[in-house]
């Protein structure tokens, strides 16, 4: 749970809410094939369940302080500008994040992990 408190009380968000919002917000940007494993439990959810699709794969979230880190593990679009994907995925998730909960981003990392040629 990731835990804030304002003028009228604590709010706890489930990181299943923000990784499920984050991995639709990416999933959606122009370039982006699909999410990788960013650890070792996800890669042993994708191993036994086989042929699934989660939300929250490729995403990580922590709370610092009174903001929030995000870690990205991507796949992106053989021969597209990888910079000007990851600047606007880091744009969109930080706006959507912010107004979706009202908590500040202090950091969004993209990790490219893979390439796809376009199908």
């Amino acid at each position: 749970m990731i835990k804030t408190e304002n003028h009228m009380g604590t709010i706890e968000i489930n990181e299943t809410y923000f990784a499920n919002l984050i991995g639709n917000t990416v999933s959606s940007c122009f370039g982006v094939v699909g999410m990788a494993n960013s650890n070792t439990r996800q890669q042993l959810r994708a191993f036994l369940k086989k042929g699934l699709i989660f939300p929250d794969q490729g995403v990580l979230v922590q709370k610092t302080g009174n903001s929030l880190l995000i870690e990205l593990h991507i796949i992106v679009t053989y021969g597209l500008n990888i910079n000007a994907i990851c600047q606007s995925i880091t744009n969109k998730v930080k706006y959507t994040v912010e107004e979706a909960t009202g908590m500040q981003v202090a950091k969004i990392k993209v990790f490219v992990d893979g390439m796809k040629a376009e199908s």
